[in-house]
C-alpha cells in the first residue's frame, strides 16, 4: 500500500521536473513557429528558421570558434584529469584531501567571479583576450568535472594487474599505457564528452574573455537584441539542446560502463 507521504514525494518530483524542463520544451516548439512573434497561438508550422541558419556567416564563424575551444578544452582538461585522478587514487601524500577540495573549488564559485578574476589576471599579465584565454578559463571550469569522472574510473582499478605487469618486466610508463589506460578508457571518453559539452555551452567566461572572437553562446546573446532574429536563435538553441542531450547521454553510458568493470554503481549526471 502506497502511503500519502510517497504520493507527496511523487507529486513534488513531477512538479519540480515540470518547473525545470517545461520552459526548455518551449524552445523547440517556437523554433517551428511560422511567425516572428514568440507567443501563443502559433501561426503555423515551418522549418524556414532552420534553413536560414545555413546562410549566416557570422554564425558559422562563432560555431567554428566554439568547436575549437571545446575540443581544446576537453583534451586539456581530460589529460590533466587523468594525471590528477591517478595521483589521488594511487598514492597517499600529505594534503591530499585539501588538494582534492581545492581542485573542486570552481564547482561552488560563481562563474562571474571566476570570469572577472581571470580577466584581471590576464590584463595585468599583458595577455590579450582571444580564444586561447577562453580555453584557459574553460579548462579551469571543466577540471572538476573531468576529475569527478576519472577518479570514479581509477578507484576501481585492481592493483594486482599493475603488479603483475611489473613482475613481467614492464616499465611504469608502459604499464600505464598498456594496462591502466585500456581499463579506464570509457571514463576518459566520458570525460571528453562531458567537458566538451560544458565548454560548448558555457557563456559567462566566454563573454568576458573572448575578445573579438565570439563563441556560439556569445553570438546567441548578441542576437537577442534584434526581435526579427529571435526565431533563428530559437532554432539554433534547439539544435544545441539536442546535441548537448545526446553528448551527455553518451557520456553517462560510458561512465556506467566504466563503473560496471569495477563493480560499482552511481551517477554524476
Amino acid at each position: 500500500m502506497i502511503s500519502s507521504r510517497n504520493y507527496g514525494i511523487t507529486a513534488f518530483a513531477f512538479i519540480y521536473l515540470g518547473f525545470l524542463y517545461l520552459p526548455i520544451l518551449f524552445l523547440p516548439l517556437f523554433s517551428f513557429n511560422d511567425g516572428v512573434i514568440v507567443a501563443f497561438p502559433i501561426k503555423g508550422f515551418s522549418t524556414r528558421w532552420y534553413s536560414t541558419l545555413m546562410s549566416i556567416e557570422a554564425l558559422h564563424d562563432a560555431l567554428w570558434n566554439s568547436l575549437r575551444v571545446a575540443v581544446s578544452t576537453s583534451i586539456l582538461a581530460t589529460i590533466l584529469g587523468v594525471f590528477g585522478a591517478r595521483a589521488f587514487t594511487r598514492y597517499r601524500f600529505p594534503g591530499r584531501t585539501a588538494l582534492t577540495s581545492f581542485v573542486m573549488v570552481p564547482l561552488v564559485l560563481p562563474e562571474i567571479i571566476v570570469a572577472i578574476s581571470l580577466l584581471i589576471v590576464l590584463i595585468k599579465s599583458g595577455v590579450g583576450l582571444s580564444l586561447v584565454s577562453v580555453t584557459l578559463g574553460h579548462v579551469l571550469l571543466c577540471m572538476p568535472f573531468a576529475m569527478a569522472v576519472l577518479i570514479s574510473s581509477f578507484e576501481g582499478l585492481d592493483q594486482s594487474l599493475e603488479e603483475a605487469s611489473f613482475d613481467l618486466g614492464e616499465s611504469a610508463a608502459w604499464t600505464f599505457w598498456r594496462v591502466i589506460l585500456p581499463i579506464v578508457a570509457p571514463g576518459i571518453i566520458a570525460s571528453l564528452l562531458i567537458t566538451f559539452t560544458i565548454s560548448l555551452d558555457e557563456f559567462i567566461v566566454a563573454f568576458f574573455l573572448a575578445g573579438t572572437d565570439p563563441t556560439l553562446p556569445v553570438y546567441i546573446w548578441s542576437q537577442l537584441r534584434f526581435a526579427a532574429r529571435l526565431p533563428s536563435v530559437l532554432a539554433l538553441g534547439s539544435i544545441m539542446l539536442f546535441a548537448s542531450f545526446i553528448l551527455l547521454w553518451l557520456a553517462e553510458m560510458l561512465r556506467r560502463k566504466s563503473q560496471a568493470r569495477s563493480g560499482r554503481s552511481g551517477g554524476i549526471i
